[in-house]
């Protein structure tokens, strides 16, 4: 049989999947408490677990969402999503199920790990750097597709259908979907922008010049060393677009590369083939009204082993 992989799993990802994707009249405690991202959650994993056959699994946390570095690069990063108040716009009825999701996955005995000062994305690039390969990211944030390393054996399951419809992405995927290969990815996100992340990108270089430019010439760096070159043959318009945006040039990149060294603290990534506190797990799924979800999971595990 195949080496099994390790699953490298998106938490935020997918529990805002989760909660936008199931209505909270669907999933509700006894008293009406919102468990809706819960329960979608363990039923995404259960999902994964059924389908990939993973024997490991880590489960990676914002501890920052918006970490000061990347601020103090490019301060328009995600700046639009910062709160009145501070912190993150979360729905009111979003931020209590984390802390419930983390206590059934303690219970269940699945690693979820954050690190101060880093996003999930890096916890995840780190993971997929420095533990034994395959490796499999899932993920709905398209960054992410920067991590594809076909020699490394890591791949990308984006989800940004849904986890019944992910894409299994190698490589080639990559390529497919962007024009650039997948060490190419964070380069060609820099040139091309992402609104939702707060990059403003090159004005007037789409998706299909960013990707042009990358194949010409290589990389940013190649494309910055390019500018000062007369006879490197920029069309005059593209020439001015890139040297008025040299400065956000010379910080997007840092911006958008996820951390492939956050420290860490030796990690438990087997997947347990049943679960690591019955009687706590019992009693959670119990007063949270998770009982199908819990069950699903513990059956995914059990059929897993």
């Amino acid at each position: 049989m195949a080496d099994r992989p390790l699953l490298l799993v998106d938490a935020p990802s997918l529990y805002f999947r989760a909660y936008f994707g199931i209505p909270e009249s669907a999933a509700r405690t006894a008293d009406g408490q919102p468990v809706n991202a819960v329960r979608g959650f363990l039923d995404m994993i259960a999902s994964l677990v059924r389908t990939r056959r993973p024997d490991r699994l880590v489960c990676a946390l914002d501890h920052d969402w918006r970490p000061q570095w990347r601020v103090d690069l490019l301060p328009s990063y995600k700046a639009h999503r910062v709160a009145p108040e501070g912190g993150e716009v979360v729905p009111d009825t979003l931020s209590p199920q984390v802390p419930m999701l983390l206590e059934v996955l303690a219970a269940v005995g699945i690693t979820a790990v954050g690190a101060t000062g880093y996003e999930a994305d890096d916890v995840l690039g780190t993971l997929a750097t420095t533990q034994p390969a395959p490796v499999e990211v899932v993920s709905g944030d398209r960054d992410l597709f920067q991590l594809v390393d076909d020699a490394r054996g890591v791949r990308l399951l984006y989800v940004g259908r849904g986890v019944a419809k992910l894409d299994d992405c190698d490589d080639d995927a990559v390529r497919a979907r962007y024009g650039v290969p997948a060490s190419g990815y964070a380069d060609f996100a820099a040139l091309r922008g992402d609104p939702s992340d707060g990059l403003p990108g090159v004005a007037g270089v789409g998706d299909k010049t960013a990707a042009r430019l990358i194949d010409r010439y290589g990389s940013l760096d190649g494309i910055l060393a390019a500018l000062d070159d007369p006879g490197s043959g920029f069309a005059p318009g593209l020439r001015g677009k890139l040297v008025a945006a040299r400065d956000y040039l010379a910080v997007a990149p840092r911006v958008v590369r996820v951390a492939r060294d956050v420290p860490l603290p030796e990690l438990p990534t087997a997947l347990p083939d049943a679960p690591a506190d019955p009687q706590r797990l019992l009693e959670l799924a119990e007063r949270w009204n998770l009982a199908g979800s819990c069950r699903r999971l513990v059956d995914a595990l059990t059929g897993n082993a």
